[in-house]
C-alpha cells in the first residue's frame, strides 16, 4: 500500500563543531536523505521529495547558509558537510542517501567515510576529472562579489561551468538573460548563496582527480544524467566512477538537463530513484 505524503516538519540537529543544521522530513516508510546542489536549497526539491514520499520517509538537508542552518564558519570543507550529513543520518537513521551535482559529491566523500550508508543515488555529482569542472572564473566571480555586482558574479559562473551554448555567450548578454529569468524570491535565494556558492565549488577544484578514493564506497550506488546536460565533465567523470567504484550502474534521462531533480523532471527522477531503492 502506497503511504500518503504527510505536510513536511522541520527538525534540527547540531554538527560536531556546533552548527545547526535543518532538515525538511515528509511521508513515511524508510529513511532517504536529500543533499542539493550548489546554489539550491531544500525548497528546491519539495517536488522530487513529495513523488520520493509515496514510500520513502524523505529528510532533505538544509546545507549551510541556508535558511534555519548555520554558516559554513572559516574552516569550512567537504568534510564539514559530511559532518553535517552524519548528523543528520544519526538523527534519522537513513540509510540511502540522493545527491545532486555537489550535493552529489558530498555523498560520495561521505560513503567512503561511512560504510553504514548502503545505496547512493546521484543525479551528474560535481566530480572533477582532469581539471575538466573549470575553476579559472573564481578570480573574477570573487571580485564582483567585493564590487557588489550580483549579477555579474552569477554570470561569469554560468558561462564558466555552463553547458557550450551558455559558454558562447559574453557576459554582459548572461547577464541580462539571468536578470529575465531570475526574479522575486528566487533572484534573492540565488544572491544570498552566490559567497556560498564560491567556497562549495573551491572544494570541487580542490578534489580534481580525487576519485580513485571512491574505491571505499561500499554502498551500491546509482549514477544518473541528462541527456541534455551538456556538461564537459560529467561523461568523464561516470566513465572513471563506473571504474572505481565496486558497485555502479548508470541511468541517462534523455529528455532531462542537468536541473533533473530540481527543476525539468523531478517526478521522472523520482521513480527511477524509487526502483533503484526498492529492488
Amino acid at each position: 500500500m502506497i503511504a500518503t505524503p504527510t505536510a513536511p516538519t522541520v527538525r534540527t540537529v547540531h554538527s560536531t563543531d556546533g552548527t545547526t543544521i535543518s532538515y525538511h522530513t515528509t511521508g513515511s516508510g524508510p529513511d532517504i536523505l536529500i543533499i542539493p546542489g550548489a546554489l539550491n536549497d531544500a525548497a528546491d526539491y519539495t517536488t522530487l521529495a513529495t513523488a520520493l514520499a509515496a514510500h520513502f520517509t524523505v529528510h532533505t538537508i538544509q546545507r549551510r547558509a541556508r535558511t534555519g542552518s548555520g554558516p559554513q564558519g572559516p574552516d569550512y570543507s567537504i568534510a564539514t558537510e559530511c559532518a553535517d550529513l552524519a548528523a543528520v543520518r544519526a538523527a534519522t537513521g537513513a540509510r540511502y542517501i540522493f545527491g545532486h551535482s555537489y550535493g552529489g559529491l558530498v555523498a560520495l566523500e561521505a560513503a567512503r567515510r561511512d560504510p553504514g550508508i548502503a545505496k547512493l543515488a546521484l543525479y551528474e555529482p560535481g566530480v572533477s576529472v582532469q581539471g575538466l569542472f573549470p575553476m579559472d572564473w573564481t578570480p573574477q566571480y570573487r571580485r564582483f562579489l567585493a564590487q557588489g555586482r550580483p549579477f555579474d558574479a552569477f554570470a561569469t559562473f554560468a558561462i564558466s561551468t555552463g553547458p557550450a551554448a551558455a559558454r558562447r555567450n559574453p557576459r554582459w548578454l548572461m547577464s541580462a538573460i539571468l536578470r529575465l529569468v531570475f526574479r522575486g524570491e528566487r533572484r534573492a535565494k540565488i544572491f544570498q548563496l552566490l559567497e556560498a556558492n564560491l567556497r562549495e565549488h573551491e572544494q570541487v577544484g580542490r578534489l580534481d582527480d580525487s576519485y580513485p578514493n571512491y574505491r571505499e564506497v561500499s554502498a551500491d550506488v546509482l549514477l544518473m544524467a541528462g541527456g541534455k546536460s551538456g556538461l564537459p565533465y560529467v561523461a568523464p567523470a561516470f566513465d572513471r566512477l563506473t571504474e572505481v567504484l565496486p558497485s555502479a550502474r548508470v541511468h541517462t534521462f534523455a529528455n532531462l538537463d542537468h536541473f533533473g531533480p530540481d527543476h525539468k523532471g523531478p517526478a521522472e527522477v523520482a521513480d527511477t530513484v524509487t526502483a533503484f531503492l526498492l529492488n
